[in-house]
């Protein structure tokens, strides 16, 4: 072997040996190997979780394995920062930064961006102030300070920033030109979008949504023209045409919406290379929605009908345009059409047909709906008070609750609707409970009970709600307090409301001026309610409707001015209602005017051939002595079939049972009740008590005292029943005014008292327990 051969084989031997060695150094022991990768997939498993429990809006747990996490990276620091961000808990997320032991620039970004998203200068300051002492910027901490200062107006501040960026790019141009946008700074706008060295699709789209939102649509279509085309290929530039055609259709310009339309391609194929985008779904739903809100249903149809492809929001909005025109048969033909109807389908099919009246329509597919949300339930209860089947709505509100559905403002607004309709004080009373339980009240509903209490008599109730409203007072909430208390009688404090509500500077409406005049008639104003009739067209250049005519015609005949009420209806603009000759024709009755009560009688029978006015006129002609025209009155009802309803009102008889039992307990053992009186006087005295609490106790209770005080031995207990009689009589047709809080427009089902010329009749009808029912009452005469 030669002295070569000897070299290479120690050399060989060498990296061998080398290779081994090098080898043993990168070797790491299996027990060392196993911890570490234990410990990174504990890790990886700990930040999932972190995640997935911030995802899913469960930040307290997240924080839970956050602190028991051993090993956290930046990632981890990072997610539960930005959880607290997202929920605005500025507090916990810088507990958390200042414990942050690294920090990375995506930290600093987190907090700036958190600080910003505020309105206030004093968290703006604060994300400046850590924005100043950052080790190291990037675009996204330039670009999100830029913004917090354009959010919060300050915009020389954003500008100088901006200028003094070390390197801007799109994005940073983008949040400029968005900035002046959002403050109305258009002109600074468009300057700053023409000066961009670059820009990309959002730039122009951008741009043109917030020409749109600042009302300058031809600026936009301007700058749509001009950019548009430099950005040959791009199809999705079609989002900013959408966004314009949709803001010409908002603003009813439907010519120049169709117009941006049409130049949008219907398909690349074929086409030359000038075509650089096309129309997609958006474009046509956008187009049709302009010609639904202006009621152009025909070519709404028409650009239906040539879609290529529809979605849900297609068939929606055509299916909403026809119930706005409300032609429900072509709705409901378009509805069976529809592949796959969702909830908000199913929601304009039960509004429509409960607008147009037909509930029963909308009750089936309500009860055919699939699957009901809270619109659902809101609808229908809204269209059956819309239609006064309050029955119905109260058991949909009921119904509501057992399925499990919370209501909501819509809901109980509705409700109190539905109490004020029906005037039932304990079911709006429970509502306002309600209420006060489960929201906030707002604007509407605090509107929604003083119209409940005021229509059910409680003005004290109402006032209170006037008095303590959070929310600025609209003139809606004035109209319903003035109102209440004109419609019951309080006119000094009707129009005295009505002088503070022109002092605080709010503008009344024609709903105003109806209660105001109607107060005016109720007071025997005369000069007043002129005032208010002239300042009404005057001052505030309100035309005169016909309820405004029939209470002005109302004050100046209660008055006796029964020939200025005539050249009234005269100068009308246009015909006389019912509610006008009413007013005169009750003038007329009040002041025995019986020639001017013969044309207004005349005109009411013409209006409503079932009038009851010749009543009226038959009943002056009778007071006059006037036989023969009293005659020919009688047998024009005849042959007319007129009949006069006999007036009735309302009387809740839910709480008399106690005094029931307390009556036949006086009678039946005096002694338990007043022991030191005799028995003799205790009878009388539950007569008497019959006979004052007459308005609250049922029929059956005073007939039954009544006729167990006839048929006593004791002479002064049957003189006491018969003093009492006509007292009993007077209770029961005047005090339920008293006890019941509008007595008007009702009728029931338990029991009637009629009297008439013929003397007394007392009818039973549907008797039943009134110990376990809520029973009511009506008195008929």
């Amino acid at each position: 072997m030669n002295k070569l051969s000897v070299a290479v084989l120690v050399l060989g031997k060498r990296v061998v040996q080398s290779r081994s060695y090098f080898r043993s150094l990168h070797e790491i022991p299996k027990n060392l190997l196993s911890s570490a990768e234990t410990t990174r997939v504990s890790s990886s498993k700990s930040e999932k979780d972190i995640a997935h429990l911030i995802r899913t809006n469960r930040l307290s747990e997240a924080r839970v394995v956050f602190d028991k996490g051993e090993q956290r990276n930046a990632l981890t620091w990072n997610s539960m920062i930005n959880g607290y961000v997202k929920r605005r808990e500025m507090a916990k997320a810088r507990e958390l930064f200042d414990k942050m032991p690294n920090r990375d620039v995506v930290s600093w970004n987190l907090m700036i961006s958190g600080y910003v998203s505020f309105r206030g200068s004093r968290f703006l300051e604060e994300g400046r102030r850590l924005f100043d002492v950052m080790p190291e910027r990037d675009c996204v901490s330039w670009t999100t300070m830029i913004s917090g200062y354009a959010k919060n107006g300050r915009m020389e501040d954003a500008l100088r920033l901006f200028n003094s960026m070390p390197q801007r790019n799109v994005v940073s141009w983008n949040a400029i030109v968005s900035g002046f946008i959002q403050n109305g700074d258009v002109a600074s706008a468009i300057d700053c979008f023409e000066r961009m060295p670059e820009r990309d699709f959002a730039s122009l789209s951008a741009l043109v949504s917030g020409l749109v939102r600042n009302g300058v649509l031809d600026e936009a279509s301007r700058v749509l023209v001009k950019f548009g085309k430099k950005y040959n290929g791009r199809e999705d530039l079609v989002h900013a045409y959408n966004i314009l055609i949709a803001g010409y259709g908002q603003r009813g310009r439907i010519e120049e919406a169709r117009r941006l339309f049409d130049q949008i391609p219907v398909s690349n194929e074929g086409k030359q290379e000038n075509v650089w985008f096309k129309r997609d779904i958006v474009s046509w739903n956008s187009m049709i929605m302009c010609y639904v809100k202006v009621g152009n249903i025909v070519s709404a149809r028409k650009l239906f009908d040539q879609m290529m492809e529809r979605d849900t929001f297609s068939w929606n909005t055509i299916i909403s345009g026809y119930i706005h025109v409300s032609d429900m048969r072509e709705a409901s033909n378009l509805f069976g059409q529809m592949p796959n109807p969702d909830t908000f389908s199913w929601n304009a099919m039960i509004t429509g047909y409960a607008q147009m009246g037909n509930l029963e329509v909308a009750l089936d597919f309500f009860e055919r709906m699939p699957r009901k949300n809270l619109v659902s339930w809101n609808s229908m209860i809204a269209g059956c008070e819309e239609n006064k089947d309050y029955r119905r709505a109260i058991e949909l509100f009921s119904g509501m609750q057992v399925e499990g559905e919370k209501p909501d403002r819509h809901t109980l607004s509705s409700v109190l609707s539905v109490s004020s309709g029906i005037v039932d004080l304990y079911l709006g009373m429970q509502i306002h409970q309600l209420i006060t339980k489960t929201v906030i009240p707002d604007l509407p509903i605090d509107n929604a009970l003083i119209t409940m209490y005021s229509r059910c008599g409680a003005i004290i109730e109402a006032q209170i709600i006037f008095d303590e409203m959070k929310q600025s007072k609209n003139v809606i909430s004035w109209n319903a307090m003035i109102g209440g208390y004109a419609s019951h009688g309080f006119s000094a404090e009707a129009l005295e409301l009505f002088k503070l509500m022109k002092s605080l500077k709010v503008l009344p409406t024609h709903i105003t001026f109806v209660s105001v005049l109607s107060a005016c008639a109720h007071a025997g104003l005369v000069e007043e309610g002129h005032q208010h009739f002239k300042s009404m067209v005057n001052e505030y250049d309100i035309e005169p409707r016909i309820e405004h005519y029939a209470s002005l015609v109302d004050i100046v005949g209660r008055h006796g001015q029964v020939e200025e009420a005539v050249d009234i209806i005269r100068s009308m603009p246009f015909e006389p209602d019912n509610a006008v000759w009413g007013a005169l024709l009750g003038a007329c009755r009040m002041h025995n005017k019986v020639e001017l009560a013969r044309v207004a009688a005349e005109a009411l029978m013409k209006l409503e051939p079932e009038s009851s006015a010749p009543y009226v006129l038959y009943n002056m002609y009778a007071d006059a002595g006037r036989w023969d025209e009293a005659s020919e009155v009688r047998m024009l009802m005849k042959s007319n079939k007129i009949k006069k309803p006999a007036g009735y009102s309302w009387i809740d008889s839910s709480h008399v049972y106690p005094l029931n039992v307390a009556l036949k307990l006086a009678w039946t053992h005096p002694t338990v009740v007043t022991e030191p009186h005799p028995p003799r006087k205790t009878k009388c005295i539950a007569v008497q008590v019959a006979s004052k609490l007459g308005q609250s106790l049922t029929t059956e209770s005073v007939l039954e005292v009544l006729n167990l005080a006839f048929l006593d031995e004791s002479e002064q207990v049957r003189i006491e029943a018969i003093l009492s009689l006509p007292v009993i009589v007077l209770w029961s047709g005047l005090g339920v005014l008293t006890h019941v809080q509008e007595a008007k427009n009702f009728r029931c089902r338990d029991e009637k008292i009629q009297y008439g010329s013929m003397g007394l009749r007392l009818k039973q009808m549907n008797q039943r327990d009134i110990s376990t029912s809520n029973a009511n009452s009506v008195i008929e005469y």
